[in-house]
Order: C-alpha cells, then structure tokens, then sequence
C-alpha cells in the first residue's frame, strides 16, 4: 500500500439530495486537515468543526474513519445526508490524493 499525501477536494450529492463538500490535507495516510461544507443540515450546526476535530490525525481508512463518524453522530443529527454519505465523500475524495 502507498502511503498517500496531498491537497484536494471532493463533493458527492448526497441520497437526500444535498450536495456536501470536503477538503482534505492528507500525509502518510493521516488527515492532516479536513473541512467539511454543503448545504445538508447538521444539529447542533457549531458541531461540524467537532467532526472536524475528531476526524484530524485519522488514518484515512474506512474502518477508521467509520469509527469515529459513529463516534459522533451517536451525539449529532444531520438532515439532508446520512453518516454514510459522510464516509463516503471522504474515501472518495482521498482517491484523488496522489502520492
């Protein structure tokens, strides 16, 4: 497995029809940054930059990054996409990272 760096963005329509955004730092396989934006509805809105703490230094993996996405929507609710949508938009995105 290479071990993946770089800068790069990705969006994905969600099923419930919103489009969410993401921008990833990555290096060594570990998020280095991550942003995540659209037009989905999250509650309470302030903890979108708790994902975004929580998903920073994870390796990005599907394993990993679904543990910590269950991890937080056992506390937050979304409207317009679902967790999976979430994981998948990042290992979507991080199929861009060239190494």
């Amino acid at each position: 497995m290479h071990k993946k760096s770089g800068i790069l963005k990705g969006e994905l329509k969600a099923r419930g029809g919103k489009l969410i955004r993401c921008t990833l730092t990555v290096k060594n396989n570990i998020i280095q940054t991550i942003q995540i934006t659209g037009d989905f509805f999250l509650h309470p809105e302030e903890k979108i930059l708790d994902l975004e703490k929580l998903l920073t230094g994870c390796q990005l993996t599907e394993v990993h990054i679904t543990s910590h996405l269950n991890q937080f929507f056992q506390d937050a609710t979304v409207i317009g996409a679902t967790p999976q949508d979430f994981l998948n938009l990042i290992m979507l995105t991080s199929k861009k990272v060239t190494t």
